[in-house]
């Protein structure tokens, strides 16, 4: 069976975002992990288009009915109606997950993430730590490569 990263972040990201967005993607499908993201814009789109140029597969789970609203990196399209509330099974499928950047959305994912014991490794993302609040699920990153090392360290465990 395929191991599961989810990747969540902005669809509207930085160029910075959208460059570790495109490297994480190139190194989930290195490491032959399957990618989980929302399917549509900006870092889904970016670590899609990157996991797809390294021959890997990736899953986008829509926010509506429609599967021709993914992103063209997107393999499997999943539409589920379920607009926001998509973000919970973008969580659930994935067994690690890696935030690059983002905004309220991607801040939902996480702590939706971090209640259900899943660990969350950020890459230049929200830092719950600033905000007062430890957790020992959520990992910071330096880089596309410490956090694929850190997400896939996590599976092995």
């Amino acid at each position: 069976m395929m191991r599961r990263i989810g990747v969540i972040g902005a669809s509207r990201p930085t160029k910075d975002d959208s460059k570790n967005a495109y490297e994480v993607g190139v190194l989930i499908a290195k490491s032959h992990a399957l990618l989980i993201c929302g399917g549509l814009t900006g870092v889904m789109e970016e670590a899609c288009r990157g996991a797809r140029s390294a021959g890997g597969l990736t899953v986008g789970l829509l926010p509506s009915d429609d599967p021709s609203e993914s992103n063209p990196y997107v393999d499997i399209p999943i539409p589920t109606g379920f607009g926001m509330g998509r973000n919970v099974l973008v969580v659930r499928a994935s067994e690690v997950l890696i935030a690059i950047g983002g905004s309220t959305g991607t801040l939902s994912e996480l702590a939706f993430a971090l209640n259900s014991g899943k660990t969350v490794i950020g890459l230049g993302t929200w830092d719950v730590k600033k905000m007062g609040l430890e957790h020992p699920n959520l990992q910071l990153a330096s880089s596309p490569e410490d956090a694929v090392k850190r997400a896939i360290k996590v599976l092995k465990s």
